[in-house]
């Protein structure tokens, strides 16, 4: 099972910064997932929320912010201050670690909607990575997985899942032909049969309890997305070593 830090080591790091996605790909892991928006200039930002009071020192719609006002906040703490990361610069971090995978989850709604997943498809054809298998896809909105399809068919694409589709959209309805399919921890365990429907690889979110990364092992979960990727390593590791000790039955003693 591969496992994925979500928006870097966020359990130990403030969420999307250089500090976070460098601890996290120094770990015995697959890779990283981090979440892109758009600022008012058309940079792609890494940024989860809509606004940004929550992550940094600052106030305001992401949208409605340029880069350069963005470079002014502190996006970590007041002791280990962090500058909100591009993409690009993202990019840059990770050719020190060639052979970490990154999961991109463009965001949706928002005011830009097909231009996100325009400027990512442009910064990724200037780097020459249209084509590279580490490089993959995700979101939650059907029609960013459409625009994908068509705008990089090379390029993994992973639809997630909302927990509110078992209900809105119960026979599954896809478009964009996605690659792979998420699903929540909490979804998963309501209905296990979804892990590897239609034979398509599973990305499993956000799991960070012990039992359930376990579960998901045992269950043929692809992917797990954490935000504990060290105690995910160490414990599927742990898990994962060959009995000592057998009797003549085979059976561990």
């Amino acid at each position: 099972m591969k496992i994925i830090a979500h928006r870097g080591l966020s359990s130990r790091f403030p969420e999307l910064t250089e500090a976070a996605f460098r601890a996290a790909l120094e770990l015995p892991i697959h890779g990283i997932e981090t979440d892109v928006r758009l600022t008012k200039c058309g940079e792609v930002v890494n940024i989860h929320d809509p606004i940004v009071d929550r992550v940094s020192d600052g106030r305001g719609r992401v949208s409605r912010l340029d880069l350069e006002t963005l470079l002014d906040l502190n996006f970590g703490s007041k002791e280990a201050p962090q500058k909100v990361l591009t993409l690009n610069n993202l990019l840059d971090i990770l050719e020190d670690y060639p052979d970490k995978h990154l999961y991109i989850e463009t965001k949706h709604p928002m005011r830009y909607a097909i231009m996100l997943e325009e400027e990512v498809t442009k910064i990724l054809k200037y780097r020459g990575l249209m084509q590279d298998p580490h490089i993959h896809i995700i979101s939650f909105a059907l029609p960013a997985i459409s625009r994908m399809e068509r705008l990089a068919p090379e390029i993994d694409r992973i639809h997630l899942r909302r927990s509110w589709e078992r209900w809105g959209n119960p026979k599954d309805l896809r478009c964009g032909s996605p690659t792979g399919l998420g699903l929540s921890i909490e979804r998963a365990k309501m209905d296990p049969k979804l892990i590897g429907i239609k034979g398509m690889p599973t990305y499993l979110f956000t799991v960070d309890k012990q039992k359930d990364m376990l579960w998901a092992r045992d269950q043929g979960v692809d992917m797990l997305a954490t935000n504990y990727p060290d105690h995910a390593a160490e414990l599927l590791k742990a898990q994962s070593k060959p009995a000592m000790y057998a009797n003549a039955h085979g059976k561990e003693e």
